[in-house]
C-alpha cells in the first residue's frame, strides 16, 4: 500500500511507512526541539527511536486517563525544556494529553475554563505550537478529533473542543500497531466501531459525516475479527486504522449515550477503566435504548455489516462480536460495584455527546441502562 496524503480537516499521511516522514514534517512547521508526548509502555518499547526523534524532550507521565495533573506536569517540562512544537505518540491518551498540553503553552490557567461545558471553546484560539500526531492504536482517533478529554483534579472527566485542537498533522501508519496487545487491538477497534454507531445515530443534520461514518463501521467490523487472528496482517491493520479516523473525522457530528456513560465511568477514582472496554459493554444497550428514535438508521447500519433487521438484530450481533474478541460484557467483570455507579447517570446527562444522542435522556434512564450493563 502507497503512502496517501489526505486533506480533511487537517493533512493525514496514510500507510505504511508514513512515520519516516516525521522529520521532514517537523522541519516543515519550523520544529527544531520538539516534545514527545507518550506512555511509558511505549518509552520501554523505543517509540522514541522508531520515529526518529533523537533530539525531542520527552514526557511520558501519562496516565490511562489524562489527568489534568499531567497536562500540567507536561507544559512544565515543555518549557523547562525549551521546546517549539510537540509530537504526541500512542493511544488517545497521549493524543490528548498533548492537545492539552500545547493550549496552556500559550493560554492562560486554569484548565478547566476551556472546558466546553463551561463556555470554553470562544477562549480557544489559534495561538499555539505546532502538534503531530501519530497514533499507535487503531481507536480514538484523536489524531483528527477536536477534543481533549481530561479527568480533572475534582473527579469529572471534561472535554475540551474547538477546531483549534485539532493536530496540525497526523501521521497514521499502520505498522505501529503491531506492537499491540490482542486486548487492546480487540477494545480500541470496538472503540472506532462505537464512534461510527453513535454519529450515524445522531439526529444532527451532516449527511457528508454519515457516509464517512457508515464506511467507517463497515471496514472496522468486517476487519476486526481477521486483524486479531492474523495480528500482523498490515491490509487488516490499515483497515482497522482507517476505521478508526473514519469514525473521528465524522464525530464531529456528535455522539451519544454510549460516550455519556463510558466518559464518568472513566474518571472513577479506584479503577482504571479502558474508554474503548467500556463503549463495547454500552454498545448493545444503547442499540436498544435508542431504537424507536432512528429506525432507519439502525437497518442500514444493520445491512452495511450483513445482519437482517434493525435495532435488535444489531444489538445481538454487537453482543456476538464482543464476545468473539473475548472482551467483557458486562460492568462486574471489571470489578466494578453498585457503588462505584451512583454518580454515573448525573455526570452522564452533563456530558457533551447526551445532546445529540436520537432519544432523550432522563437520569432515570442512564440508572436503567447501568443495571442492564452490570
Amino acid at each position: 500500500m502507497s503512502i496517501s496524503t489526505i486533506n480533511y480537516l487537517t493533512d493525514i499521511h496514510f500507510g505504511v511507512g508514513a512515520a519516516a516522514r516525521l522529520s521532514d514534517l517537523l522541519s516543515s512547521l519550523d520544529v527544531s526541539r520538539p516534545l514527545l508526548v507518550t506512555d511509558k509502555g511505549l518509552l520501554d518499547l523505543g517509540i522514541e527511536s522508531t520515529l526518529g526523534l533523537n533530539n525531542a524532550a520527552v514526557f511520558a507521565n501519562v496516565p490511562g486517563n489524562p489527568s489534568e495533573s499531567s497536562v500540567l506536569e507536561g507544559v512544565t517540562v515543555y518549557r523547562e525544556q525549551d521546546c517549539d512544537g510537540i509530537v504526541a505518540a500512542g493511544g488517545g491518551s497521549p493524543m490528548d494529553c498533548a492537545k492539552s498540553i500545547a493550549l496552556l503553552t500559550t493560554h492562560p490557567a486554569p484548565l478547566g475554563q476551556y472546558a466546553l461545558i463551561h463556555g470554553g471553546i470562544e477562549r480557544i484560539t489559534g495561538n499555539k505550537p505546532p502538534l503531530i500526531a501519530v497514533p499507535t492504536t487503531a481507536g480514538t482517533g484523536s489524531e483528527v478529533g477536536r477534543a481533549s478529554l481530561i479527568t480533572f483534579n475534582d473527579g469529572q472527566k471534561l472535554a475540551i473542543i474547538s477546531r483549534h485542537m485539532i493536530p496540525d498533522v497526523a501521521v497514521c501508519d499502520p505498522e505501529l500497531t503491531r506492537q499491540m496487545p490482542a486486548k487492546l487491538t480487540a477494545a480500541t477497534g470496538m472503540d472506532a466501531i462505537s464512534h461510527c454507531v453513535e454519529t450515524f445515530c445522531s439526529p444532527k443534520f451532516n449527511p457528508v459525516a454519515d457516509a464517512i461514518a457508515l464506511d467507517g463501521l463497515y471496514r472496522g467490523w468486517t476487519s476486526i475479527r481477521g486483524v486479531m487472528d492474523q495480528p500482523d496482517d498490515l491490509s487488516l491493520r490499515s483497515e482497522m486504522m482507517m476505521a478508526a479516523l473514519q469514525g473521528a473525522l465524522a464525530f464531529q457530528k456528535g455522539l451519544g449515550l454510549i460516550h455519556s456513560l463510558s466518559h464518568p465511568m472513566g474518571a472513577l477514582e479506584r479503577h482504571s477503566l479502558h474508554h474503548g472496554t467500556l463503549n463495547a459493554i454500552f454498545l448493545p444497550h444503547v442499540l436498544r435504548f435508542n431504537a424507536a428514535s432512528c429506525e432507519t438508521a439502525m437497518q442500514r447500519m444493520a445491512g452495511m455489516i450483513g445482519c437482517k433487521g434493525g435495532a435488535e438484530q444489531l444489538a445481538r450481533a454487537s453482543e456476538t462480536l464482543i464476545r468473539d474478541l473475548e472482551l467483557p460484557l458486562r460492568l462486574r467483570d471489571l470489578g466494578v460495584t453498585h457503588e462505584d455507579l451512583e454518580t454515573i447517570p448525573p455526570a452522564a446527562l452533563a456530558d457533551h455527546s447526551t445532546p445529540s444522542n436520537p432519544r432523550t435522556v432522563t437520569e432515570e434512564d442512564c440508572r436503567r441502562i447501568l443495571d442492564e450493563a452490570y
